[in-house]
Formats: structure tokens, sequence, C-alpha cells
């Protein structure tokens, strides 16, 4: 019952997670394909631990004729993305030069009208499609690919190379199928950015029995930059991840000389607290100190050959205020 009980909580808070980024920025990424692609990569993680597909079917409380024929369904599909109303509505307009509000409604009758509404409203907030006029006679036209390209600049497409060196730096050596499966993307479109980052010398190749592999020697999203944000959450995500998974398989009780594990304080301070600064800046001089060790590791490391064999020592701090209301409840900032 403990274990069901914290898979549930844990879930809770990665769905949270989830709806907060799929919605972040003005974007609306489509999320019908999730459930399926959570549950595939569940059965590859349960058989990459042993677990044979009978016990496996158990767990999800199927039969095993089922499960069989989920996985084959689900994997042949598992490329293709969900359909929602909003990517609907957004290639209806693309395919016409010029099309009004009435005819998209009548196009779409069998869908709620006031959803439909909205989800014009947001793909003009978006900017992915322009409006003009008033009331039923509004006319809606697509972005051009020119448009889009100076609208991905404005919000950041630069971030999508930094996610691919925190995929690399985490997670690699990788090979290009390796990198494009993570990034739930082309190989082609991935080679391409791979080559970039190569000549700008972010990442390197290794050569291993004829198998090209691409890995990140460094990952530093600088505090304040305009881009990288997305790489930057996946490597906490990534860090807390690991952590719990190392704690997990490490023996004994856990204690302040562990090099494995982590601890969470929780500290209620006000305005006229005493302490108040020196907890508000506890994280500033954390940040500072593991920053001048990692620059003196990096400097003395820079000066030999890093042993094929070595530690990683991966440490991750974070910071949130929470503001406790008189009515009780919770409000994050």
């Amino acid at each position: 019952m403990t274990i069901e009980l914290l898979i549930h909580a844990i879930v809770r808070q990665t769905t949270i997670l989830i709806a907060q980024l799929a919605t972040s920025r003005g974007a609306r990424a489509p999320l019908a394909q999730i459930a399926n692609q959570v549950f595939i990569d569940l059965v590859r993680e349960l058989e990459r631990q042993g677990v044979s597909r009978k016990v496996s079917a158990d767990m999800f409380g199927l039969g095993l004729r089922s499960y069989r024929r989920k996985i084959q369904r689900l994997s042949e599909s598992s490329t293709e993305r969900g359909r929602s109303l909003w990517e609907v509505v957004l290639e209806h307009v693309r395919t016409h030069e010029l099309v009004t509000r009435n005819e998209i409604l009548t196009r779409f009758a069998r869908d709620d009208e006031a959803q439909i509404r909205a989800v014009l409203r947001d793909l003009s907030d978006s900017q992915l499609v322009f409006s003009s006029g008033t009331g039923a006679n509004t006319s809606y036209r697509a972005a051009s690919d020119q448009e889009l390209e100076t609208l991905q600049r404005k919000l950041g497409a630069e971030g999508a190379d930094e996610l691919l060196i925190a995929l690399m730096y985490r997670e690699g050596p990788l090979t290009l199928p390796e990198i494009a499966e993570r990034a739930q993307a082309e190989v082609v479109s991935i080679e391409a950015a791979v080559q970039r980052l190569l000549a700008s010398g972010r990442i390197e190749h290794l050569q291993d029995q004829g198998v090209s592999r691409y890995q990140a020697r460094a990952l530093v999203i600088p505090l304040g930059a305009p881009v990288g944000w997305e790489a930057a959450i996946f490597d906490h995500f990534k860090a807390v991840v690991t952590t719990i998974l190392n704690r997990l398989n490490h023996s004994g009780t856990a204690n302040l000389a562990d090099q494995i594990g982590g601890s969470t304080y929780t500290i209620d301070v006000w305005p006229e607290h005493p302490l108040a600064e020196e907890t508000y800046g506890a994280l500033a001089r954390l940040r500072a100190t593991l920053g001048d060790l990692r620059t003196r590791v990096a400097d003395f490391n820079a000066s030999r050959e890093v042993p094929e064999q070595h530690t990683r020592v991966v440490i991750y701090a974070g910071q949130c205020l929470i503001n406790e209301g008189n009515d009780g409840h919770e409000r994050d900032e």
C-alpha cells in the first residue's frame, strides 16, 4: 500500500509539471499521445529490469494476450501525434488562404462552439494565425513559414540546442537514432542540429567499434539566460530522479556521511524575522560555493586526460517560496 501511495503521489506531481510545461509561454503542446507513450516507456523499462511480460501484464491488470496486443498496437502508432481540437482547427486554417469564423464553425459543427471560439482566440494570441474583422465574419489566415521562424526566434528556439546538449550530457554518448528517440524527432532533423553543435564545439563525436556516438562534456546554463530554460528544467528533473534511484539502490540507513542521497529543508520566516534574509540568501551562497568548486575542478581536469572510469558527482539545489495564506491554503510563487 505504501509503494502504491508513493507512486500515485509522484504521478500527481509529474502531471502538474507536464500541464504547466504544455501551456508555458503561450504554447499548447499536444497531449493525446502522452498516456500511450508512458505505457510503452514503462513496458520497456520493466523489460530492461528483467521483469517478464507475464508479470508485467499482471502489474497492469491485463491478461497476457491483451497486454501483447496493446503493446503491438501502441508501438505501431507511437510516432504519431494525438489529434486535439486545437490541432485540427489550426490545420484547417492552414489549408485555406483565408477562412471565416462561420466557415470554421460549420466545418466543426459537431464540436462545442464555445470551445472552437476559445481555440481560435488562443491560436490568435499565440500568433499562429492572424485575424481581421469582427463577429461571425472574422477572417483567419495561418502564419507563413517566415512569420513562424520569426516567432520561433522571439520565443527562444535556440533553447532546442541546449536541450539536445542536456540529453547528450546526462545520457550520452548516444547515437543519432537514440538522440532522435529521446527528443521525439526525426533523425534527419536531429542530424542537422548535431552537425551544427559539432561545428560550434559544444559536443564531440566518438567512434566506438564503427558506431558514431555523440556526447557533451559540459552543460552550463548561465543564471538569467534568455534561452535554455527547457534544458535547465530537464537537467534539474534528471538530477532529482537519478539521485532518488541511486538512493533506492543504496543499502543502509541515510546519515550525514552518505555520498548518495538528499535532504529537503523547509524553513518558515516572515518579513520581520531576524533570519529571513539569511534564509533567502542560502541558495545564492550555495550556488557561489558549488560554482567555484566546479570551476576549479574543470580547470584541473582540462590539464590532463580524464580517465574513462571516473565518478560524476551530481549535486542538485533548488528553492521555492510558498506564501501561506490566512485561509490555510498554499499558494506557490
